[in-house]
């Protein structure tokens, strides 16, 4: 009997990455797993996994930054399971041709990067809550990031997106408390996955060079697994984490611990 048996988790994002990671780890623990994505041929390679281990799963094929595709997701899941309990709000995008600041930044950089990262997060809870409410409760998390904490230069839209999500949980979770649904978050640092990968292939160099490089300024000295956040992920889903809601767990190897100072003369950014 696994942690989830019974319980039908929604994964927006779950093809690839820290999505994928969540997805299977959910259906390990003998969850009902929807993956939403607009890759659908990545979702259904992970269904195929889940479901090579005596898992059960599905691939739903969706821009979650729209909402009749959210609410064709959620309606779909229902269908399918006889409801929603868990809602991953895992997708997000910062693209490299992105990277620039406001006065680069067009209006549609802007709309894009908003509609994928936060408005998803708003339709998918829109539409999952009523849901969640017919089972007597439920648990939202959001995939925000520690640049929703303190942030980069050239990321002015990622940032603002990741720092509303932070500020969206903490308004459903008080929304819907009484409802017995848990709106929680998590802050990855900088995680092994193809966007990560992508951005160290832009600078240049050797790609594990440079994510040895980064993994240096963690004081873990090593930059995180999709496994590391998705433990984090069905932890807090779970009962063992039934008395905390509004507020948000960093998954960074302590990355947020340490202050500017820390980079200063004699510091050192490993252990």
């Amino acid at each position: 009997m696994g942690l989830f048996e019974n319980k039908v988790v929604i994964v927006t994002g779950g093809a690839m990455g820290i999505g994928r990671d969540t997805a299977l780890a959910f259906g390990h623990e003998d969850a009902s797993v929807v993956i939403a994505d607009v890759n659908r041929e990545a979702s259904d390679a992970v269904v195929m996994a889940i479901e090579g281990a005596g898992g059960v799963a599905r691939s739903i094929a969706a821009d979650v930054s729209r909402s009749e595709h959210c609410r064709r997701v959620v309606s779909e899941t229902a269908n399918s399971f006889g409801g929603v309990d868990v809602l991953f709000n895992n997708v997000g995008i910062q693209p490299i041709s992105f990277y620039t600041d406001v006065v680069g930044t067009s209006e549609e950089m802007w709309d894009h990067i908003v509609a994928v990262n936060l408005r998803s997060v708003f339709l998918m809870a829109k539409y999952a809550i009523p849901r969640m409410r017919r089972r007597g409760g439920g648990v939202i998390i959001n995939n925000a990031s520690v640049q929703g904490l303190q942030s980069m230069r050239k990321v002015p839209a990622y940032a603002a997106s990741k720092g509303a999500v932070l500020s969206l949980t903490r308004a459903m979770a008080l929304d819907h408390a009484l409802d017995n649904i848990r709106v929680v978050a998590i802050c990855p640092g900088t995680i092994d996955t193809a966007m990560v990968r992508t951005a160290a292939a832009a600078l240049g160099s050797d790609i594990e060079e440079t994510l040895t490089t980064w993994g240096a300024m963690h004081p873990l000295g090593r930059i995180g697994k999709g496994k590391d956040v998705a433990e984090a992920v069905l932890f807090l889903a779970s009962d063992r984490a039934s008395f905390i809601t509004g507020s948000f767990l960093c998954v960074d190897g302590g990355f947020m611990a340490q202050g500017a100072w820390a980079r200063g003369p004699g510091a050192s950014a490993s252990k």
